[in-house]
């Protein structure tokens, strides 16, 4: 499976680089669709990345035009708090591209509009506005994942101590 984690004008460093981290440890791309609201050498987002930048697949487009260009035959999945559907309602498959928008606005209302069966939300109580847009990434990137099993991944650690019990 071909999972990718679009984040369209993102606003926070820190947000970016924990996203940045969980899309290398997983094996998902990112693509950045700019402006940014900070620089790619933001100390902040370095450090929340910490050293996972040189896993990372990374993609910067210009526009939200450049990217659709650039990814026609995308399946595409916006996050926003006004979908009727929640994400494990959907079936995500080959070519997923799970967007989201800048944490202080969300992604533009005429591209929910355009896309409205496509918008999927994470359930949450009525009177929370949002959650972090780092974790939204990583309920997303992880149920589709496990719907696909998690190719790819490591599912079983080992103790660096062995330790036998004793009778």
């Amino acid at each position: 499976m071909s999972l990718n984690v679009v984040l369209y004008q993102p606003e926070i460093p820190q947000n970016t680089g924990n996203i940045a981290r969980t899309c290398a440890a997983t094996g998902t791309a990112l693509h950045l669709i700019h402006p940014l609201g900070f620089s790619v050498e933001d100390k902040y987002l370095r450090r929340a990345g910490l050293d996972y930048w040189e896993l990372l697949d990374i993609h910067h487009y210009h526009s939200w035009e450049e990217f659709l260009s650039q990814n026609g035959e995308a399946q595409l999945y916006f996050a926003t708090t006004k979908a009727k559907k929640h994400y494990a309602q959907v079936d995500y498959g080959e070519n997923t591209y799970l967007v989201f928008g800048p944490e202080s606005r969300g992604l533009p209302e005429e591209l929910l509009v355009q896309n409205r069966d496509q918008n999927i939300r994470i359930p949450m109580k009525g009177d929370a506005r949002s959650l972090n847009l780092s974790n939204a990434v990583a309920i997303l990137v992880y149920e589709a994942l496990r719907q696909q099993d998690f190719p790819g991944l490591t599912e079983k650690g080992t103790l660096h101590r062995l330790t036998e019990p004793t009778d």
